[in-house]
């Protein structure tokens, strides 16, 4: 028995020394790698990274190790793989992961730029019209009224701009660090709040007051790429992916100072000698690569937010089935998360989210304010208990003022203060809220041995100057911000992230996505033209089509009549481009890019279809009626044609562009089917137009090109004769 027990140790022993002996040889070959990565020129080291080969080769019996890769070649595989293995666990795994991204940098004495948001004496003023006494509600016949006074200055004494204060007087800190939650009744201004400290309110806003960051004032930075603002609404383009989306967002919005921190980073280290962990240093090198159409921060995104099992399934809408709304609330939230902003105000995230879920992106975005030093104001409705105890402070507002506005802490005490005590068994957020509403505050009070006496908004807040909390506000408040140079690094002073070509590609590389997914309706209005020129073709077929002038007025109607299709072709342009508006519009505001990059590159795009629509048109037209036989007349007839469907691409969009209500728009498209029809010249002869009118028939497309096209067919040799 002794003798046996004596040759198992030996056997363990002898395993353990051989997977030490394992282990070793695996540290020396890591170090020889990260020696040849070290040799690299800085472009090329910050790159290049160590890949653990088990994790594609997970089972196979072969002894696999680290090799060099270039994390801009990650595949989709790598980079959903990688993923899974760095965060396995969210809560526990993501915070583990900001933690060891903190530690690596403060071995070298680094820090992350963090972004702190003051105002003072903020006012947001708005300007509603008031016609004897009563708000000028926009009804049919208020908006005719309205064109009338505005031409002939009648009724201007009766309508008086109104003054409404959204904001009124407010002042406090969003420090960084700490996660801030924003809670106020409908309607007392937390939404202007938000888009103003974002530098994104509406510009008909009257603002004052002064709002900065770090020290800077708005305007000397560019407040909408240094901050982050995520809205109530899901505007999202429905044909696109969950993956693609954020994708997208991450190549717009760039990378910000993350390579600029590598570098230095990547510097220290090679100065001291230091190794680093190689997950965390290929996690951190690919987030860091700017231009990238996939990247790993967008994996890591999806993630954190639980919207990897849905990253393939496009978006939908109302009208095609995609993703939920409760997932369709993450997306919107990781597309702002995907870029490298560090200030986040975050508008009723909640909104179609169960409690377990919010819970879930509010404990990500504590990680990523506790260990990162992020900036994060959120305003939830009715939040639970669980996720009111993951905040630092609070801001409570109550008719466009700031009630309290400090640790999460020293509210109840606050409240006791003024006399309301929150009973054992009812949440902070609904004691906050109730206690300013008139009728459910007495419930609260708590000196039962004084009468109950409503405490208005505007006594709340003088009790809140003369308490502990608010004096220290005041103080911290009015005291000088000491800049520096680091605070100056978490501001973004570009409006673009790119240069314009690189904007423009993007833009141009998701329009063609976009295309190819629309695919089926180009093809359907393809061979709808195929069907009607056959049809055409049997009406004015060539056999009973002669070289007179009674048969000249039947040549004519079928050129005007393909001139007519190839206009209204471009009809279903009208939906699409409404469909897409109020994503441009939230996009182009998010600095995303200009709108010179969103429009050129469907414009580009459309021609190749509008080019195939005409050639197809005129193909079976021209020679199935019979058309003058020479090739210069066909192709010149070809050019016109082509014109034509771009102009109309063309208005069909300007059209959707100006008055982006969809049924306004569609009414409008016809009345300009119309008027462009009855001013050609065709249906009423130019000598027979009354004389005012006149000028409608010079800038009518149709006309024009009616006009070409029938010179180009009737000064052929065969009408000379």
């Amino acid at each position: 028995m002794g003798s046996s027990t004596s040759f198992q140790d030996l056997r363990k022993r002898s395993d353990d020394y051989d997977d030490d002996e394992d282990d070793d040889v695996g540290h020396d070959e890591v170090e020889l790698q990260w020696a040849a990565i070290e040799r690299l020129p800085t472009f090329k080291r910050i790159r290049t990274s160590l890949f653990d080969q088990k994790l594609l080769n997970a089972g196979k019996d072969e002894v696999l190790g680290k090799k060099v890769i270039n994390v801009t070649r990650l595949g989709a595989l790598e980079r959903r793989v990688f993923i899974d293995h760095l965060i396995t666990i969210i809560d526990k795994d993501n915070l583990k992961l900001l933690k060891k991204l903190k530690e690596r940098m403060a071995r070298v004495g680094l820090e992350l730029p963090t972004t702190d948001v003051r105002f003072k004496n903020l006012n947001v003023e708005a300007e509603c019209k008031v016609v004897h006494g009563k708000p000028h509600i926009p009804t049919l016949w208020n908006t005719i009224t309205n064109i009338f006074s505005a031409i002939t200055n009648v009724n201007r004494c009766m309508s008086q701009p109104n003054k409404i204060k959204i904001l009124n007087d407010v002042s406090g800190i969003v420090k960084p660090s700490r996660m801030t939650l924003l809670l106020g009744l409908p309607g007392c201004g937390k939404t202007t709040f938000l888009q103003t400290l974002a530098g994104k309110h509406d510009p008909s806003l009257k603002v004052s007051g002064e709002i900065s960051y770090n020290g800077y004032k708005l305007s000397e930075f560019v407040p909408q790429k240094t901050s982050a603002y995520i809205n109530q609404y899901d505007l999202h383009i429905s044909d696109m992916t969950v993956r693609e989306t954020i994708d997208f967002s991450a190549r717009c919005q760039g990378i910000g100072s993350r390579a600029d921190i590598l570098k230095e980073l990547s510097r220290r280290e090679k100065f001291l000698g230091i190794i680093p962990e190689p997950d965390l240093d290929t996690y951190m090198k690919a987030i860091s690569v700017e231009g990238l159409k996939r990247t790993l921060q967008t994996d890591y995104i999806l993630k954190i937010l639980g919207l990897d099992i849905c990253g393939d399934t496009i978006v939908g809408d109302a009208m095609s089935r995609g993703i939920s709304g409760g997932e369709k609330k993450r997306l919107t939230i990781g597309e702002m998360m995907v870029g490298p902003t560090i200030a986040f105000f975050m508008d009723e995230i909640s909104t179609g989210l169960d409690s377990s879920t919010t819970f879930q992106i509010v404990t990500c975005l504590q990680q990523l304010a506790h260990v990162i030093g992020a900036t994060i104001l959120i305003s939830l409705l009715q939040p639970t208990p669980e996720t009111v105890d993951l905040f630092d402070d609070i801001i409570l507002m109550d008719e466009g003022k700031i009630v309290y506005n400090g640790p999460k802490s020293d509210v109840q005490e606050f409240f006791e203060y003024c006399g309301f005590k929150c009973p054992p068994r009812k949440g902070l957020a609904d004691f906050l809220l109730e206690v300013l509403s008139q009728k459910d505050q007495a419930q609260y009070w708590f000196h039962r041995d004084q009468p109950h006496s409503y405490v208005s908004t505007d006594k709340f807040i003088a009790a809140f100057k003369e308490f502990l909390a608010g004096q220290r506000l005041n103080e911290e408040l009015y005291a000088p911000f000491k800049i520096t140079e680091d605070h100056k690094n978490a501001l973004s002073f570009n409006i673009y992230s790119f240069e314009k070509w690189e904007l423009f590609k993007a833009c141009l590389t998701r329009e063609w996505l976009l295309t190819k997914r629309n695919s089926f309706l180009y093809m359907f209005r393809s061979a709808q033209l195929v069907s009607l020129s056959l049809i055409v073709v049997t009406l004015f077929i060539r056999t009973q089509m002669k070289i007179d002038e009674f048969h000249a007025r039947k040549y004519m109607a079928c050129l005007f009549f393909g001139l007519l299709r190839i206009l209204t072709s471009g009809v279903p342009e009208l939906a699409l481009t409404s469909s897409r508006l109020g994503i441009f519009y939230k996009q182009r505001d998010l600095y995303f890019y200009p709108a010179w990059a969103y429009s050129i590159p469907s414009a580009i795009l459309r021609i190749p279809f509008s080019f195939l629509d005409t050639f197809i048109w005129t193909s079976l037209i021209y020679f199935g009626v019979g058309y003058s036989p020479e090739p210069e007349r066909f192709f010149r007839q070809l050019f016109i044609q082509f014109l034509l469907h771009q102009v109309g691409t063309s208005i069909f969009r300007l059209i959707a562009v100006v008055i982006q209500t969809p049924p306004v728009a569609a009414i409008f498209c016809q009345f300009t089917v119309m008027a462009t029809l009855l001013s050609s010249g065709f249906i009423v002869p130019l000598p027979s137009m009354p004389s005012w009118i006149k000028w409608c028939f010079w800038i009518s497309p149709l006309s024009h090109t009616d006009i070409g096209i029938s010179v180009n067919e009737f000064l052929s040799p065969r009408w000379q004769k």
